[in-house]
């Protein structure tokens, strides 16, 4: 008995970690977003803080693994880890992670012996440490639950006020009242059905589908921009070899010439399409830009920028630069929010012994300030990579006056794996929230074309040369997100923070009264 006692709760709690994990890109099953919270929900009713917390941090654990997996080949192709230290770190990343899974939890469970409905505090704490996750150590947002949702367009138009944050706790209501449901069905206690909760969470769903069909039909009245995305799927063995220089740049010209006749307004290249210091490389850089002359359309180009501080030293930038139909550089944009132990060492003065996990051309700088690059087309937040995944970076680009966003990427690190399309998923929502279009050119895909109401119009596969063309509407309207931030996610940690108090104060007043 007491076998079959430890073996439930386990069972349930891997049923959970599986759920959670197929929900992400790939293979996308969105719709177990909303179920994979039940089975654990059952395995720790009626147990205490702790052994809450233990069951959901081994369900966060192991949904983690399936959903990082790939940090393996970043870490031991890329980053030439040893394969044991590789797993070791992802382990302890999927650990950390978990703890955001944890504590919610197990905190909304004994808030509950405390008189606080599950409905009530268990939203309001997964959203507050999901938004404490994107900031804490330099923020990590990927993965957050709200994307699993991202082909589910009527849903996630509330994004525009919420942020993915608002989709997060719709998905986590949705769990906590099935799961109370089934529970007043089944259970031989007299369990209560939650004839309040149910009510609420068909409002708000109906809500959230009216909201979202009533933005999807809305009309866009911006210019249309024709553009076009160059994926030039140069391998990361050679990209930095000077040997191949020529032949790279030769790659990027031709599948540019490729498009150009189709009278396009931009074209995009990927992050460090250009394996050179575009500043300094007089002869290669004079190339590029008498190309952009020849096509006669403004051209977005990534390479790494450099800024002498003194006669010694300098610094690299993460950059993109954009070149007008003259040939004439007239803006750039250099990456604010770099990877740790990818293009820098946290605290390396403190930490000598730590190097790079991916050996590029050296140690960058963050950018100082976000500022959109203008042409006569309109204005471009340039996000350089994995800032796509960081809603307050486009949120300031669109607040300062882009109305479109250019994504610039390498997603070759990942190999043939999920995070590429979990990449993808993510920058959906940054159009969604801004309602403004983003096209992403990426070195090895995805690229794609995203709608300022998150349609994806065309995507290349992965680790193939492609080249994607479409017209997307600009637009200048603001949204209540972009003028106000993550102010639902401000208002769901103040409430997490009251629901955490309320169960210690409830605990010190019965002190106080025997």
């Amino acid at each position: 008995m007491a076998k079959r006692g430890i073996l439930r709760p386990t069972l349930l709690v891997i049923l959970t970690s599986i759920l959670l994990a197929l929900a992400f890109p790939a293979p996308s099953l969105g719709i177990l977003a909303w179920l994979f919270l039940i089975p654990l929900l059952f395995s720790v009713q009626n147990k205490n803080f702790l052994q809450s917390f233990k069951l959901s941090f081994f369900a966060g654990f192991l949904a983690n693994i399936g959903i990082f997996y790939w940090l393996n080949i970043v870490m031991t192709t890329y980053g030439h880890l040893p394969l044991v230290l590789s797993i070791l770190l992802t382990l302890m990343l999927s650990a950390y992670l978990a703890l955001y899974i944890a504590f919610p939890v197990a905190l909304a469970i004994r808030a509950e012996k405390s008189g606080i409905s599950l409905i009530l505090s268990l939203p309001l704490l997964w959203v507050a440490f999901e938004y404490l996750r994107g900031i804490l150590l330099s923020g990590f947002p990927w993965a957050i639950l709200g994307y699993t949702q991202y082909r589910t367009l009527s849903i996630i138009q509330i994004a525009d006020i919420t942020g993915v944050y608002g989709i997060s706790f719709l998905i986590i209501l949705g769990n906590v009242v099935i799961y109370k449901i089934i529970k007043s069905i089944i259970s031989k206690e007299e369990a209560k059905y939650p004839v309040a909760g149910s009510l609420v969470l068909l409002a708000l769903l109906v809500i959230t589908v009216w909201y979202g069909f009533v933005r999807l039909n809305e009309p866009n009245t911006g210019r249309d921009l024709k553009v076009g995305l160059v994926q030039g799927n140069i391998s990361q063995d050679i990209k930095w070899d000077p040997n191949y220089l020529e032949s790279t740049l030769e790659v990027y010209e031709r599948l540019t010439r490729d498009i150009a006749g189709q009278n396009l307004d931009l074209i995009v290249w990927p992050e460090s399409s250009l394996p050179f210091y575009f500043q300094r490389d007089i002869e290669h850089s004079t190339r590029v830009k008498n190309f952009a002359s020849e096509i006669k359309s403004y051209l977005v180009v990534g390479s790494p920028a450099v800024e002498t501080t003194d006669n010694v030293n300098f610094k690299l930038f993460n950059s993109a630069f954009l070149i007008n139909p003259y040939g004439e550089v007239i803006g750039r944009g250099d990456k604010t929010h770099l990877v740790p132990f990818g293009e820098y060492v946290p605290m390396s003065k403190m930490l000598p012994f730590v190097h790079k996990m991916v050996h590029g051309i050296g140690d960058f700088s963050p950018g100082a300030t976000i500022s959109p690059l203008s042409g006569s087309f309109g204005n471009i937040g340039i996000l350089v990579c994995f800032e796509g995944i960081f809603p307050e970076i486009s949120r300031e680009y669109v607040k300062k006056g882009a109305n479109l966003l250019v994504n610039i990427t390498n997603d070759a690190w990942f190999g043939r794996s999920s995070a590429p399309y979990q990449d993808l998923s993510m920058t959906v929502f940054r159009a969604v929230e801004n309602k403004v279009p983003l096209i992403r050119a990426a070195n090895s895909g995805i690229t794609a074309i995203i709608d300022s109401r998150g349609h994806i119009h065309g995507m290349t596969p992965l680790f193939k040369e492609a080249t994607l063309t479409g017209k997307i509407r600009l637009s200048d309207e603001k949204t209540i997100y972009t003028a106000y931030g993550d102010i639902f996610a401000w208002l769901c940690l103040l409430g997490a923070g009251i629901i955490i108090l309320i169960p210690f104060l409830k605990s010190r007043r019965k002190s106080e009264i025997e």
